[in-house]
């Protein structure tokens, strides 16, 4: 297949980028309900936990942009597949790890490799699509990040359910493995080749990916690595956040440097200084640092502390993956009307959702709190769906088709830091008023309001992805009265 396509082989070739995506995606929640089967199988302690929950993203967030720019000069096909037979094998050895040690492992290399293959995905939407046909391409990926996240609780319940909750966390991991090895063959036939000149012109970098990928480990690291005692209990570990200040200055004038004399830099300079870019990256990272911890919080309240299964905490969130599928695929068609003014639409029904799972929280019966609370992620779900493939559309409206999977990565990369740092926040706060008002009102009335205290921190951080969208939505008005 040559870098163009005829119209139905693109769509094909945009079907098994889906898959890839799907199942990446859906290991980033899909453990959240099966943690209390590892821990009990594996005998696993606090640490090791938040390896296996915290290390996949941690990784996915370190190779983003390497992937992006190899991917870009060397061709997508190749680096898609290598993610895909990686992702499969070490999904794999995680069901037959035998140590909470070997799980975390197996945990961070799927990571390594769900973070290569993701860019890929965003740059073959580049390359292959223009015009509406890529609004709506990129609106279709965002229903599948939407529903793969939002129906990763409820998978890993359906999971526990059927073979158990000794052993069905395996099946968590398993599953993926026959997904992987359909993805290869039709990966191989559909999606285009390397560029002509891969292996010729373009430079990669590799000083520049080393700053970028050490700098995103040393800034994520103390966020993702929050143990359950709190999110100061550890001073030590915040020295990360000393290491990346240190690398920032030295990867701004190497990237610089390397612009100047090579023009292939990671970080290229003309993609940063693109207002649509720096806008759409922003609101990415502060939205994903508010709205990624809800699923977490309300699973963990309903299971630990009110003593739901893990199938029924998995059931609340189908809601949420049903409006955000929906909206997403409708969003891809309506951004090219209406523009940032339907991602300020998305955040203010998104905003309203919170506030509406925390009013359930707070104020239905125990016997319908978990109707309420799904019907409230319905809404919030609604929102969801006209945010993250619409914000894509714009942010990318200026970048060219040759630099479409670093503008992916590091829009990702964005996103990965702000849930890191966003689920770091809100669970701190959800554990430390767990663990102050336990002894005072008792385990289920204590989980309640520790939800929504987290729950009201998230709310803010989306009321900040509002603020932005508001400002994008009048720079582009005014940029387009002048024009």
């Amino acid at each position: 297949m040559t870098e163009t396509a005829p119209d139905p082989r693109r769509w094909r070739a945009l079907a098994v980028c889906f898959v890839g995506g799907f199942v990446t995606m859906l290991d980033v929640s899909i453990v959240n309900v099966t943690l209390p089967s590892m821990q009990a199988a594996l005998r696993a302690g606090a640490t090791e936990l938040q390896l296996i929950v915290a290390g996949y993203s941690l990784a996915f967030g370190l190779v983003l942009v390497p992937a992006g720019r190899v991917g870009d000069a060397r061709g997508r096909r190749r680096l898609f597949m290598t993610a895909m037979a990686g992702f499969g094998l070490t999904s794999l050895l995680a069901g037959l790890a035998q140590t909470d040690w070997q799980l975390a492992a197996c945990r961070l290399f799927q990571g390594c490799f769900a973070g290569l293959s993701s860019p890929q995905v965003s740059g073959l939407i580049q390359q292959l699509f223009r015009g509406r046909e890529r609004s709506r391409a990129f609106g279709l990926f965002g229903g599948v990040i939407g529903v793969s996240t939002a129906l990763g609780p409820l998978v890993g319940g359906l999971l526990l359910a059927a073979f158990g909750t000794t052993h069905g966390w395996r099946w968590v991991f398993f599953i993926n493995v026959p997904i992987c090895l359909a993805v290869l063959p039709l990966a191989k036939r559909l999606l285009p080749g390397p560029p002509a000149t891969a292996g010729r012109s373009q430079r990669l970098d590799p000083v520049g990916l080393g700053l970028v990928g050490f700098g995103t480990m040393a800034f994520m690291a103390p966020f993702v690595l929050t143990p359950q005692g709190g999110f100061f209990d550890d001073p030590a570990r915040w020295q990360w956040l000393a290491g990346a200040a240190a690398l920032l200055p030295l990867t701004y004038f190497w990237e610089r440097s390397y612009q100047r004399r090579h023009g292939a830099a990671v970080l290229n300079f003309d993609l940063l200084g693109q207002s649509s870019f720096r806008f759409g990256a922003a609101l990415g990272a502060v939205y994903f640092a508010g709205f990624t911890a809800l699923f977490l919080i309300v699973s963990m309240m309903l299971q630990s502390g009110l003593g739901f299964s893990a199938l029924t905490a998995g059931l609340v969130v189908v809601p949420n993956a049903i409006g955000s599928g929906t909206m997403a695929a409708l969003s891809g068609r309506l951004v090219s009307r209406f523009g940032r003014r339907l991602v300020v639409a998305g955040l203010t029904t998104a905003l309203v959702g919170m506030i509406l799972v925390d009013s359930a929280i707070r104020f239905a019966p125990a016997a319908w709190l978990p109707w309420a609370v799904a019907a409230a992620m319905f809404v919030s779900g609604l929102g969801n769906g006209c945010i993250i493939s619409p914000n894509q559309v714009l942010t990318f409206e200026a970048v060219p088709p040759a630099l479409g999977g670093v503008a992916g990565a590091v829009l990702q990369v964005g996103q990965r830091v702000g849930a890191a740092v966003g689920t770091a926040v809100v669970l701190s706060i959800y554990f430390t008023t767990f663990a102050s008002q336990t002894s005072k009102i008792g385990a289920g009335p204590a989980s309640e309001r520790a939800a929504s205290a987290g729950l009201l921190v998230s709310a803010g951080i989306i009321a900040a992805a509002l603020v932005i969208a508001v400002f994008d939505a009048r720079r582009r008005r005014a940029q387009a009265a002048v024009a």
